[in-house]
């Protein structure tokens, strides 16, 4: 068949950079050498190869020992020559290449891999350049006026655009001081309470906030210790939810106090879906079926981790509308979250798919299929970034002295809240309590990308009794949770310290992917804590109580301290923290 011919022709430039055109307009490629599918092709090349040198040592040998001339040759001889030369030629240009390229290539997060794991006194990083959405530099005036005063002038008149101010003044302070000033102009407002002072402006330029002003500030707070896989955390927490970190902390006291919570991963790969329109239904169900044959895997994986020495290719599912083809592609991407490395890769695979799919026209490198930021059930059913299971029984006594409830209360409320509950109200991966307090508060601790937090939420909380209904076995089970150790705002001073209070700042050298995965499980724990603890104070009776102490604004000591005395759960809440 017409189709099958193409897809074999397909397969033979994986491996080969995009060479030069010739003057027809095709480009030649070492997989070109013959007109069969590229294993068969690499097959005989690699074979020539081993039977030209085999008998030219065994020819050479002899003229040795017989005192025969090297370089007197026969046909057969001239023939095993050329065929070891041609044979090298191929080899080396169909993998040698490609090789070298993977080596030398670099990418965003290959370079955060590095950071902060150098040598004392290494040459800094150089500066990121602004956004280019932003507009051009070449806008502004050749010369900066010299006062800051004049350059506040111009910015309000929009003389100088603001975007430009870091670039051209070289310092990121001054130009957020400049910027502030000119908002505060042309809006009147003051914004006294948004501090200036005290944040490295230089450290978020080019990666991680554009036009900065100012900066917001967060309370941190410490639950802990979580005792899981017999490693003892005390888990960062960014909020401003009162109780919040009172509860998740009751939650690790009862899950310590039982004997510490397992956890196990179970699969680590992010996704992103680019969409292409083909001219007919039939011609995109071609495309579908090349990527999902088995036997083009290799082909399609050697030139997606061209992009990045960590992103390696797992799999591509594919999904169609009409003559729409959305292509879901999954693979690992080390301690990065790993966006920006799976879109490279994907963006290899779309330009190489131009050469046998010409007519295919490429809508989006992203086509929702992936899916990013949104709740979907492929993330909920496929997985996406880290799958965790995280569990822990907890034992009689504990669920009455800390929790101050019983097991089959909690058994019961979990089944008609969590579960039924949810069905009712039609949730999508929101079988839970509240599993997305846990999960964004961590985020932010730890520089993640709070947004993430709509598909790292999913959760479905199991409870159910165990040892002859004594004690309570609970887990939560996560599919999707979106984390990295390196690149974003991990590389912030705040969010890495916090990062190191867990011990997974930075990239392992030694198992790239293990901090990340570490940190996947830790906020799985966390929210384990944190449904444990909620749960119970919903059984008991005690959520509205605890709240109207941690999550309301009391300046006046005496009153609050008079109010905690009828808090029961709170006052519990107090002792666990100790």
């Amino acid at each position: 068949m017409e189709v099958r011919r193409k897809v074999q022709g397909f397969g033979s430039a994986a491996a080969v950079p995009q060479p030069l055109p010739r003057a027809g307009g095709a480009r030649v490629q070492a997989g070109d050498a013959l007109p069969l599918p590229i294993r068969h092709t690499n097959l005989i090349f690699s074979a020539l190869f081993a039977a030209s040198l085999a008998y030219l040592m065994r020819r050479w040998r002899e003229k040795i020992r017989s005192s025969t001339p090297l370089h007197v040759v026969g046909l057969a001889e001239m023939l095993a020559i050329f065929g070891l030369i041609a044979s090298l030629i191929y080899l080396l240009s169909f993998f040698g290449i490609a090789f070298v390229q993977s080596i030398v290539s670099s990418s965003d997060e290959d370079e955060d891999f590095l950071v902060g794991s150098g040598p004392a006194g290494a040459a800094p990083a150089p500066v990121p350049a602004p956004c280019a959405l932003l507009g051009s530099p070449a806008s502004a005036p050749e010369q900066m006026p010299d006062e800051d005063e004049e350059i506040v002038a111009s910015v309000v008149a929009g003389k100088i655009p603001s975007y430009v101010l870091e670039t051209r003044l070289g310092d990121c302070r001054r130009a957020a001081g400049i910027r502030r000033e000119a908002v505060r102009r042309i809006t009147g407002r003051q914004i006294e309470g948004l501090p200036l002072d005290g944040f490295d402006y230089a450290s978020i330029l080019g990666q991680c906030c554009e036009l900065p002003v100012g900066y917001v500030q967060l309370p941190v707070g410490i639950a802990g210790p979580l005792l899981l896989d017999g490693q003892r955390f005390y888990v960062p927490m960014a909020t401003t939810e009162g109780c919040l970190v009172a509860s998740t902390n009751r939650g690790c006291k009862a899950i310590a106090e039982s004997g510490g919570a397992t956890s196990v991963v179970l699969r680590d790969g992010m996704t992103r879906a680019p969409v292409a329109r083909l001219p007919t239904a039939r011609r995109a169900a071609e495309l579908k079926a090349f990527l999902e044959d088995p036997a083009n895997f290799d082909t399609l994986s050697m030139v997606f981790n061209r992009s990045s020495r960590f992103a390696r290719l797992q799999g591509v599912q594919c999904a169609m509308a009409g003559r729409n083809l959305f292509m879901r592609f999954s693979c690992s991407t080390g301690d990065a979250m790993g966006m920006n490395m799976v879109s490279k890769g994907v963006q290899n695979v779309l330009d190489f798919l131009h050469d046998d799919f010409p007519d295919m026209d490429v809508i989006s490198i992203s086509g929702n299929f992936c899916s990013d930021k949104k709740a979907a059930a492929v993330n909920w059913i496929e997985g996406r970034g880290k799958s965790v299971v995280c569990e822990a029984v907890i034992k009689e006594e504990v669920v009455k002295k800390v929790l101050k409830t019983n097991v089959q209360s909690l058994v019961e409320l979990n089944t008609i809240k969590n579960l039924a509950g949810s069905a009712i109200a039609g949730a999508l991966g929101g079988f839970n309590a509240h599993a997305s307090n846990i999960v964004t508060a961590i985020f932010i601790a730890t520089g993640q990308d709070p947004a993430q937090n709509v598909e790292s939420s999913h959760c479905i909380t199991m409870l159910e009794p165990v040892n002859d209904g004594k004690d309570l076995h609970i887990s939560v089970t996560m599919p999707s949770i979106e984390v990295g150790t390196v690149g974003g705002g991990t590389q912030l001073a705040s969010q890495a310290a916090c990062l190191d209070l867990l011990s997974v700042k930075g990239a392992n050298r030694d198992s790239p992917g293990s901090n990340a995965r570490l940190l996947a499980t830790v906020v799985a724990g966390g929210v384990l804590a944190g449904e444990l603890s909620l749960l119970s104070a919903l059984a008991a009776g005690q959520l509205v109580k605890s709240h109207m102490k941690y999550n309301r604004s009391i300046k006046d000591m005496s009153k609050a301290a008079s109010q905690s005395e009828i808090l029961i759960i709170a006052e519990e809440m107090d002792k666990s923290r100790k």
